[in-house]
């Protein structure tokens, strides 16, 4: 089954286009991990410090992989100092039950 997630973060004031340029090259290592199906870079339209990171991986073992890759402690360790949060906020998602699904098409 994928993994799929959401990272969120607020970055602090006058870090804006640091975390821009590290977010986008930490962005082009992730998406070459095999595992990787996306990692989809947002920001809020009325904040653009605050974003919204959507990952997906194609397994729980891909998302595993992904955690310890050596090029994610670097990031979150330069990331965590310019942003509002003590870490990126994760909200692991699941896609709803086929009933569901169902339900919210009509």
């Amino acid at each position: 089954m994928k993994k799929t997630l959401l990272a969120e973060f607020t970055v602090k004031p006058g870090f804006e286009e640091r975390v821009a340029a590290l977010v986008a090259d930490f962005a082009r290592t992730v998406r070459s991990e095999p595992g990787n199906l996306a990692f989809d870079v947002y920001t809020k339209e009325s904040d653009p410090r605050a974003y919204w990171i959507f990952e997906v991986y194609r397994s729980e073992a891909a998302f595993a992989e992904h955690i310890a890759a050596p090029h994610g402690g670097p990031f979150n360790t330069e990331l965590v100092g310019m942003i509002e949060e003590d870490a990126s906020v994760l909200t692991f998602l699941t896609p709803p039950a086929e009933t569901g699904a169902r339900h919210l098409a009509r």
